[in-house]
């Protein structure tokens, strides 16, 4: 069973809609359906297109098992290429962008196509950033200092903004 993230965020976005800008020369807005969201501190999925999904049902015990991620991971190479081409994506570089799970994995995070986007290496922060922050996440839910539903809503809302007051250490 999935529970879909943000169903209340329509409700409390902006009347204008987001800044759209492309992290890359790649992207192509004509045939673009989804937007990212600039912020400050980097580039966020659109929230429409990916307001983030988890399993309802995953557990903190059952999402702390060493491996836990490598079992649920199922996202075929077709969804990946859906995802690139909704975000106008029609060529990239290797290392470039990477689907992501916006809600990560290994702390519930679905793979329905409404937890996945492209996310690109650069402007910092960027895929490997992130990546550091999921880490953290993991380490903290797993050993009970940050609530479960608590990391999912932080990444799911403004990762960035977790990350640059994580990036001097995690704890």
């Amino acid at each position: 069973m999935l529970l879909f993230g943000c169903v209340q965020q329509q409700a409390t976005q902006p009347s204008s809609p987001p800044s759209v800008v492309s992290p890359s020369d790649a992207r192509n807005p004509t045939s673009a359906r989804c937007h990212w969201n600039t912020q400050p501190q980097g580039y966020l999925p659109d929230p429409i297109c990916t307001p983030g999904a988890i399993i309802a049902t995953a557990t903190v015990q059952e999402i702390c098992v060493s491996g836990y991620s490598a079992t649920v991971r199922d996202v075929s190479e077709k969804t990946k290429k859906e995802v690139y081409a909704e975000y106008g994506i029609t060529n990239r570089s290797a290392g470039e962008y990477e689907i992501d799970h916006l809600i990560p994995l290994c702390i519930g995070g679905s793979n329905d196509v409404i937890n996945l986007f492209p996310e690109p290496a650069t402007p910092t922060p960027g895929f490997h950033q992130k990546d550091v922050l999921e880490t953290c996440y993991c380490r903290l839910v797993c050993k009970g200092k940050l609530p479960l539903a608590e990391a999912q809503n932080r990444i799911k809302d403004n990762w960035t903004t977790w990350y640059n007051q994580i990036k001097d250490g995690c704890e």
